[in-house]
């Protein structure tokens, strides 16, 4: 792929200036305004069908390739600037890869500086050894690391927390080498010219100090035991406090020390004794930093292109689309409404989900069997999936094999563009099958407005409340609390909600307050995942609640919206069996027109409307006994297995086949005390057979009566 962008804010309102950061090595880009109308196209237009804006915006800019930050890192003014001084170095180090022949640099004060190397612990001049310990360091152990620099040698002396036999090491070398330095530097060499760290370590650091003098034995004993001596530093940080910040104000002297791209904090250190797993308790017990190579916050691009947002521009998802070589890429924009204007419809943007899936297995994709169009992938998109760009998801880990806590959107999102195919189902999600909803809604001809997750939480009732009814997208799965209470008030107040997905309101997540483009989401060893967190690390530092499902933390979905995530699996989807309900109950008028027993049998998505992941009602979870269940699947196959937290031991035949009364997928409709009014379908694939056969179908038929509903003056379902 070898044109690259990002924006400043994918979210702006008319009058806005946006702003764009664009890579590529072609001279020149055109780039164009375009507003998205539908989901993913057929043959070669894949982006779907498009409103030209080039009225906006029509202008070719000059290219260039631009270099991306990547790897986190940390600085540490020291109380004052050392030359030609003896000095000694003292910290805990918890390494994840020190089997990789490439250095890793644990910490460097100037030219010199601490690197592990193939399982060796070196201390190096520049590229010149000092001392080398070979086979010294295994993965995942507390280290305790003193080195020593001056009066005429150096020192390592290296303790192995753990350690049954041949625990401590210790090696000295004779050099006339000195230390010059104002800084500390933590997990790298230098700083490269693109702002990279230079030799980047993976791993943890505990409680860096800095000694003019070598500590005596009681302080060098007390360190290889995991404890803090009482021989004060003349360097050392606070790193047991305000662990949502990255300034790290100092102990013992010195400046704040400032974390760099994304440096992880609230994790354990080389004293976590498990007693317990949150750093609110046990400030003392998490003095550590967690650094990788492939941390990345912000790319740290400039931004090339600028262009302004009428003041009466309406809401919708936009993209801009940029050309050049014969590549043609659409990067979307979500133009929130002006502030005060109402529609009878806001979409909700579920943007935490892309972020948390950002650029998720690229590598692992295969186009040959994307669906419903047989595109061929362009040659020069072949790129992407042999060489995926740096930085990875929070459905993902890091290299090192650590889990992703954090993800951000100022890099390029492959995924987030239309008609971006997807590893898992062959066919799509996320972005483009929202766009499946939009398509809907354009098809309907209702005036709505759309907004993201972030819009809605900063906005909240202010924003909320100018609409009848929300409709979400299809994966709604990252919620804040915020984002929960703003919704569940809504409702209570008689706002109307259209759950239109699957899996959704499902994992605990926050919000960085200093950086809200950046979410923060650690899976609690519960709910059904494809990592866990660490022992001891689940608590968030952005907002300091448990991580987890929102089911554990006593707000199970079901009981704000009806259905609970119940199976996922990526094989043929099905339709929805009526219910009596749909039949014999008030709510059968919103059946008017539809003749079929079974409705949503088809789609872009897997071929049904109920595929990828499902919702059940299930009173016991706190679904609404009152609620009319108009319609459950037909029937799911074995790929589908019942979700983890319904199971407490590892049991055999709990697929679709053998579990049919857990393994499905259900239709609910409820009223709320005051107005309020819920419609939840379960189904991730469902927006796909909303847009079959051009929206003219049962499925969508039924969907629209219910919004009609949910959006006129008359009771939903009449006096």
């Amino acid at each position: 792929m070898d044109i690259q962008a990002y924006f400043e804010e994918w979210s702006c309102e008319p009058g806005d200036v946006v702003r764009l950061a664009i890579s590529t090595p072609h001279a020149t880009v055109r780039a164009s305004l375009v507003r998205l109308v539908s989901g993913p196209g057929r043959d070669e237009a894949i982006e779907g069908k498009v409103v030209d804006f080039s009225s906006v915006l029509d202008r070719t800019v000059s290219g260039g390739v631009q270099s991306t930050v990547v790897g986190s890192h940390a600085e540490f003014p020291l109380p004052s600037p050392i030359k030609d001084t003896a000095i000694s170095v003292h910290c805990w180090a918890w390494p994840t890869v020190p089997e990789r022949s490439a250095p890793q640099a644990i910490w460097s004060i100037g030219d010199i500086a601490l690197v592990i190397v193939s399982g060796g612990l070196a201390l190096r001049m520049g590229s010149a050894p000092l001392a080398v310990l070979p086979d010294a360091i295994i993965a995942k152990h507390w280290y305790s690391i003193l080195t020593t620099i001056g009066d005429g040698e150096v020192c390592i002396d290296l303790r192995r927390l753990d350690a049954k036999v041949g625990a401590q090491r210790t090696l000295c070398a004779a050099t006339g080498a000195t230390a010059n330095a104002a800084t500390l530097r933590l997990a790298a060499s230098g700083i490269g010219p693109s702002g990279s760290p230079l030799e980047p370590y993976n791993g943890k650091i505990d409680s860096p100090t800095l000694h003019l003098a070598k500590p005596s034995a009681e302080t060098i004993a007390a360190w290889h035991a995991g404890k803090t001596p009482a021989q004060p530093a003349w360097a050392a940080w606070k790193l047991g406090r305000d662990f949502a910040s990255e300034t790290i104000e100092p102990d013992a002297g010195g400046g704040k020390g400032h974390l760099v791209n994304g440096v992880e904090r609230g994790v354990t250190g080389r004293n976590w004794d498990g007693r317990s797993d949150s750093f609110v308790e046990v400030p003392e017990h998490y003095c550590a930093l967690q650094f990788h190579d492939d941390d990345m916050v912000d790319a740290g691009w400039r931004y090339n292109l600028e262009f302004h947002l009428p003041e009466d521009f309406q809401s919708g998802v936009y993209a801009v689309r940029l050309e050049a070589g014969g590549s043609r890429n659409h990067f979307p924009l979500f133009v929130r409404p002006v502030p005060g204007t109402s529609a009878p419809v806001l979409f909700l943007v579920p943007t935490n989900t892309y972020l948390a899936y950002a650029n998720d297995h690229l590598a692992s994709l295969d186009f040959s069997s994307v669906m419903p169009h047989d595109k061929v992938v362009p040659e020069d998109e072949q790129y992407l999936f042999s060489h995926p760009e740096p930085g990875r998801s929070c459905y993902d880990t890091h290299a090192d094999g650590t889990p992703v806590r954090y993800s951000g959107r100022r890099r390029p999102l492959f995924n987030v563009r239309p008609g971006f195919p997807n590893w898992l189902t062959g066919s799509y999600r996320h972005f483009p099958v929202d766009m499946y909803i939009i398509e809907w809604l354009e098809h309907l001809g209702i005036e709505y407005h759309v907004a993201t997750d972030e819009d809605f939480e900063r906005g909240g009732r202010n924003l909320a409340d100018r609409y009848a009814a929300i409709v979400t997208g299809s994966h709604p799965e990252y919620w804040t609390r915020t984002g929960l209470d703003i919704l569940d008030g809504y409702l209570h107040d008689g706002g109307r909600v259209m759950y239109l997905g699957g899996n959704g309101f499902y994992w605990v997540t926050s919000r960085l307050g200093a950086k809200p483009w950046v979410i923060e989401v650690r899976r609690d060893n519960s709910g059904t995942r494809c990592w866990d967190a660490p022992y001891g690390e689940r608590t968030h530092v952005a907002t300091t609640e448990a991580g987890g499902i929102w089911r554990t933390r006593g707000r199970a979905p079901n009981k704000m919206l009806g259905v609970g995530f119940a199976s996922e699996g990526w094989s043929k989807g099905c339709g929805y069996r009526r219910l009596e309900a749909s039949y014999n109950s008030p709510a059968a008028k919103l059946f008017d027109g539809i003749t079929e027993e079974i409705v949503g049998d088809y789609g872009y998505v897997l071929g049904g409307a109920v595929g990828d992941e499902v919702d059940r009602y299930d009173v016991t979870l706190g679904s609404p006994e009152h609620a009319y269940v108009l319609g459950t699947s037909t029937g799911l196959g074995n790929e589908y297995q019942l979700v983890i937290e319904d199971l407490t031991l590892s049991l055999p035949d709990q697929g679709g086949a053998q579990r049919p009364d857990v393994v499905r997928s259900d239709m609910v409709l409820f009223p709320i005390d005051g107005g309020g009014w819920v419609f939840s379908v379960g189904s991730i694939a469902y927006a796909g057979a909303l847009a079959w056969n051009g929206c003219d179908n049962g499925l969508s038929r039924l969907t629209a009566n219910i919004l009609r509903a949910f959006t006129g003056k008359e009771p939903v379902l009449g006096a």
